[in-house]
C-alpha cells in the first residue's frame, strides 16, 4: 500500500499532536502527584485552610486532566490506526511517554487512597472528640435567663 505525501504528513500530524497531549496529560499528573503529597503533609497536620486550597487545586487538576482525556481517546484511536506506517523510531518516545504515564497514574491512585484513608481517620478521631464533647453548663441556669416569676402574696402596709 502506497502512501501519497498527504497521508504521510496527516499522520505524522497525528504522532506530534498525539505526543504532546500525552506529555501534556503527564506533566498534569505529576502535578497532581505533588499535591496530593503535599496535602497529605496538610491532613497530619490538621491544617484546615491549606487543606482546603489543596482541595481546591486539586479539583481544577483533575478537571484539566479530564478535559485533556476528551482530546487524547480520539487522537489515540487516530494513532492506533496509523500506528503500523511509523517508523519504530518514531512511535517510541509515545510508547515511553505511555509508561511513564500509567505509572504516575498508579502512584496518584495510590496517593489518594493513602490521603482518603488518613482523612478518615481524622474524621473519626473528630466524631469521637464530638460524642465525648459534655456541655459544662447544661443542667445550670444561665445568667442571662430571666428570673423565675414569684408568687404573689399580700403585704400589708399601714402608714
Amino acid at each position: 500500500m502506497e502512501l501519497t505525501q498527504n497521508e504521510i504528513n496527516e499522520r505524522v500530524a497525528v504522532l506530534k499532536r498525539y505526543r504532546s497531549l500525552l506529555e501534556q496529560q503527564r506533566s498534569k499528573f505529576a502535578e497532581y502527584l505533588k499535591v496530593l503529597e503535599l496535602q497529605e503533609n496538610e491532613i497530619c497536620e490538621e491544617d484546615e485552610n491549606a487543606l482546603r486550597l489543596h482541595t481546591e487545586i486539586e479539583s481544577q487538576i483533575v478537571e484539566n486532566i479530564a478535559c485533556l482525556q476528551k482530546v487524547i481517546v480520539p487522537m489515540q484511536s487516530l494513532y492506533e490506526k496509523s500506528h503500523a506506517f511509523f517508523s519504530p523510531q518514531d512511535s517510541m518516545p509515545v510508547s515511553s511517554i505511555q509508561n511513564e504515564l500509567e505509572s504516575l497514574q498508579k502512584k496518584v491512585q495510590a496517593q489518594n487512597s493513602k490521603n482518603q484513608a488518613l482523612l478518615k481517620v481524622h474524621m473519626e478521631k473528630l466524631q469521637t472528640q464530638m460524642a465525648n464533647f459534655t456541655n459544662p453548663f447544661r443542667n445550670r441556669r444561665s445568667p442571662y435567663a430571666k428570673a423565675a416569676a414569684t408568687s404573689g402574696s399580700m403585704f400589708a402596709i399601714e402608714v
